[in-house]
């Protein structure tokens, strides 16, 4: 049961995920998300076969089996024309829509945990407003990173000075061989700010 409340956990913060970067996309003057018929919480037009079921079904299955490890997935990233957007800043806006909208997920429920009686209301609820806020400080801290594919990098390379342009290629053309390099050897960095965050919402640690 809790294997499966972590995969609809999951499916449902990755769908939000993407809604946001579509909506915000929308609001700037593109409607490519809308019209391809992304900008709902339907989770089927959105789900990713190995990023949204058979990757995170797995990792999650083998941290029940160690007690701990990599829990990550991702769903079909909404489609967006940067020629149709508004605004010098418009793609870096629509990238951290992502983001922020897992952030905010994650607040809302880390509060509602932290103020209020939710174990008493109901045993099973305080677990799964746990689940939701660490998987969704997870989903937006990694996506934050600033490396191709990742969310975070587009935003950098709308910051990016020209004189910059060769890191650029670099992260462009290798970004996915750095990104598989820290999740091996740093994620454990990554996982300390998570746990940080988790503390400073809910106030107390992840179980």
């Amino acid at each position: 049961m809790e294997f499966l409340f972590l995969i609809v956990i999951l499916i449902f913060s990755v769908v939000l995920h993407e809604v946001f970067h579509g909506i915000v996309a929308n609001a700037l003057g593109d409607p490519t998300a809308k019209n391809a018929g992304r900008l709902t919480l339907n989770p089927i037009p959105h789900l990713d076969p190995i990023g949204s079921i058979l990757l995170p079904g797995f990792l999650i299955f083998m941290s029940q089996l160690t007690g701990g490890g990599i829990i990550f997935g991702w769903a079909k990233p909404v489609p967006v024309n940067p020629m149709n957007l508004r605004g010098r800043h418009a793609s870096a806006l629509v990238s951290l829509a992502g983001p922020l909208s897992n952030l905010a997920l994650a607040f809302t429920f880390g509060l509602a945990l932290r103020f209020l009686p939710v174990a008493e209301l109901n045993d099973a609820l305080a677990p799964i407003f746990s689940y939701i806020v660490f998987l969704n400080i997870l989903l937006a801290v990694f996506n934050l990173l600033p490396i191709p594919p990742l969310d975070g990098s587009h935003t950098l390379f709308t910051f990016l000075p020209r004189s910059l342009d060769s890191l650029k290629i670099f992260l462009s053309q290798y970004g996915i061989f750095v990104l598989l390099f820290i999740i091996f050897f740093f994620f454990s960095f990554v996982s300390s700010i998570v746990d940080f965050l988790f503390r400073l919402i809910v106030g107390s640690p992840f179980f």
